[in-house]
């Protein structure tokens, strides 16, 4: 696993890079000055991403909502002073585990696992939650091609959903394919008799 390491402390950066450093199956990866962590995550490509911070820092946060808007990654969060607010607005940010330090720093090899546990799992949800409304939408649109098809071809409902399967199997194109161009050739046709009723009135 690569743990890609960011802190605002080089000493205390240095401190985690060996304790991560102690398990053979990581490799640390450091930000380098000045590099923003978006682009760290993009160049360095790691498995999880470790930000150490000596206070709860809401300008840095900035930077892990870029990184969970373009490269979402499991991201764990350590700060030393707790605050609930701090910490409500980095779990929204994309924070997958949010700890709290103590004098001495912790084993975050299982923190490290728990994350990367909980992103995937996240990601799995999101994924699944983005496919269901895929086919609720497709199925929508089936539905009124349907409709359509039963008022202008004088067809009962299982004749209608025929004629999408024969045209999809004739053309190499999935039902719900078909179905769209079917709504959007009605809707077309709409805006152009509509755009004919106002010109009409305009003269």
């Amino acid at each position: 696993m690569k743990v890609l390491l960011a802190d605002d402390n080089a000493e205390r950066a240095q401190a985690m890079a060996l304790i991560l450093a102690d398990d053979p199956g990581l490799t640390v990866l450091l930000l380098r000055d000045g590099e923003a962590l978006d682009d760290a995550v993009l160049a360095q490509a790691p498995d999880i991403v470790l930000v150490d911070m000596s206070r709860p820092d809401r300008d840095a946060l900035d930077g892990i909502r870029q990184v969970t808007a373009r490269h979402p990654h499991p991201i764990v969060l350590f700060v030393d002073e707790d605050d609930p607010a701090f910490m409500e607005e980095a779990i929204s940010a994309g924070v997958s585990s949010y700890n709290v330090l103590g004098v001495a720093l912790p084993d975050v090899k299982p923190i490290l696992r728990a994350a990367t546990a909980l992103f995937r799992l996240h990601q799995e949800t999101r994924t699944g939650l983005v496919h269901a409304q895929a086919k609720l939408k497709e199925r929508e649109t089936v539905d009124r091609a349907k409709a359509i098809l039963i008022k202008e071809r004088r067809l009962g409902e299982p004749e209608a959903y025929r004629w999408l399967r024969r045209q999809a199997m004739a053309s190499g194109k999935r039902i719900a394919d078909i179905a769209l161009a079917v709504v959007r050739d009605k809707e077309g046709l709409r805006d152009k008799e509509g755009l004919r009723e106002k010109e009409g009135t305009c003269q």
